[in-house]
């Protein structure tokens, strides 16, 4: 927890080392996190899972989604099987998100349905990594089983600086047909717009209930700027909290900042975890005994 309220870090890239295809540096953006990443990492380049896990604690996170990545051409592949071991370690704070890619995965319904079934609880698409519009027809079976389930879907909307990244695909615009075709599915815009498309991906909140800003990758207290047109507390009430860690410096930091934005209190509560649980569908689960409380059981509203 933070300050009394809970912590949802909804955008968390826990990748193994040798799977990276980008320079370490340039993964983190070289924004310095404030923990030294690879103290949480085994001699393999693997994530402890012990070790990353205490590392959730030590920063208030209550519950972290992880990102898988299909993108070969930019950032490498980061299957979901490489994050289960960090879900086991503790399935409370822990939990993933499938992601798929027309040019790698086929069928991709049957693909997407394997991760599901592997405890995710959403869909992340990368078109600026995986190079691919997010209208593509290819990816209607993807939608219409995520739609059928009630799982969302986390679109990356915004640029990259890696190299081999499609920054056209950012465009919120791709998701129109989406959001049209599928008006059950819910939808996040992962970076809010970042570079290009702030005030699009903010339209878009206000104009399709079931459409969302994920504020990963955002400095906290730019926001203001970033969306300067649009009613800011009325705005932060359709935002979900994520740092794009570990390219942000730091879970904690990012959270802190937000929430010296001058948020309402239940607005902040929302954004900080409220509605990642709804969308998510967190749903209520046992907590797992804190350091020092062995032998304890307590039930956390997530």
């Amino acid at each position: 927890m933070l300050d009394g309220n809970l912590l949802v870090d909804a955008h968390v890239h826990a990748a193994r080392l040798p799977t990276l295809k980008v320079r370490r540096a340039q993964w983190v953006l070289e924004k310095g996190p404030n923990v030294d990443i690879l103290a949480l990492y085994d001699d393999t380049g693997t994530l402890d899972p012990e070790r990353f896990d205490a590392f959730l604690e030590s920063e208030g996170v209550d519950c972290a989604l992880l990102l898988a990545e299909y993108s070969p051409r930019v950032t490498g592949i980061q299957p979901i099987e490489d994050l289960v071991p960090l879900a086991r370690q503790n399935p409370v704070r822990i939990r993933l998100v499938a992601n798929v890619n027309p040019h790698v995965h086929y069928p991709i319904r049957e693909e997407l349905d394997r991760q599901l079934d592997l405890g995710a609880v959403a869909m992340k698409l990368h078109p600026v990594h995986g190079n691919f519009p997010a209208n593509a027809r290819e990816l209607y079976p993807a939608y219409a089983a995520c739609e059928a389930r009630g799982v969302p879907v986390v679109v990356h909307c915004g640029t990259s600086f890696f190299p081999g990244a499609t920054n056209r695909f950012a465009d919120p615009a791709y998701l129109e047909d989406v959001v049209r075709d599928f008006p059950r599915l819910t939808v996040l815009l992962a970076h809010g717009g970042r570079g290009w498309w702030y005030e699009a991906a903010a339209f878009m909140t206000q104009l399709h209930e079931n459409v969302w800003i994920e504020i990963s990758g955002l400095p906290p207290h730019r926001l203001p700027e970033y969306f300067a047109r649009f009613d800011l507390e009325r705005l932060a009430r359709k935002w979900v909290f994520g740092t794009d860690w570990p390219g942000s410096p730091g879970i904690r930091a990012n959270a802190e900042a937000v929430g010296s934005l001058g948020l309402p209190a239940e607005t902040l509560a929302r954004v900080l975890a409220g509605n990642a649980i709804d969308l998510y569908g967190l749903g209520q689960t046992a907590a797992r005994p804190a350091a020092g409380d062995a032998g304890t059981t307590t039930r956390r509203r997530y």
